[in-house]
């Protein structure tokens, strides 16, 4: 009997902020994997970095932003690759930012826009993340975050 093997070398990230008492999620359209699709923050772990870091350094590189809250989401993203023949999870993470906070993508984005939930839902183009941003509506949005998910440990 095969294997197939579970892979885990990059992280999600939903960006949150809150204007005029609503919540609005960031999505990216990608440049480069994914041309033209809606995305959340994500990318590879680094040697020696720690899941949240990678995850906070992405979120630097790819957005400008720096998040006031930092929270584990409590969830994984997952997929399978044909072309591997793998499953990869992906942790997610959940940041909070400043309503007036000023995006400034990088190059491997064309596009960034601040949306609603139910917005959000309808552009991205997996499963996957649909269930990760429903997730983190009910778990960070729709009632307060768990404080054993806050990762106090970003400096944040």
């Amino acid at each position: 009997m095969a294997d197939i093997p579970v892979r885990c070398f990059a992280v999600s990230v939903v960006l949150l902020r809150v204007v005029d008492g609503q919540p609005e999620v960031l999505l990216l359209r990608r440049n480069h994997t994914l041309v033209g699709e809606w995305c959340q923050v994500a990318g590879a772990i680094e040697d020696g970095e720690k899941a949240w870091e990678a995850a906070l350094r992405e979120v630097k590189e790819e957005t400008g932003l720096a998040c006031n809250r930092w929270y584990s989401a409590d969830i994984c993203e997952q997929f399978y690759e044909a072309d591997c023949d793998a499953i990869t999870l992906l942790p997610v993470f959940v940041g909070f930012v400043d309503s007036q906070a000023i995006v400034v993508i990088n190059h491997e984005h064309s596009e960034s826009r601040w949306v609603s939930f139910e917005e959000a839902l309808t552009m991205v183009p997996f499963a996957g993340q649909r269930h990760v941003l429903r997730h983190v509506k009910v778990e960070f949005v729709d009632r307060k975050p768990v404080r054993h998910l806050l990762i106090t440990a970003a400096g944040i």
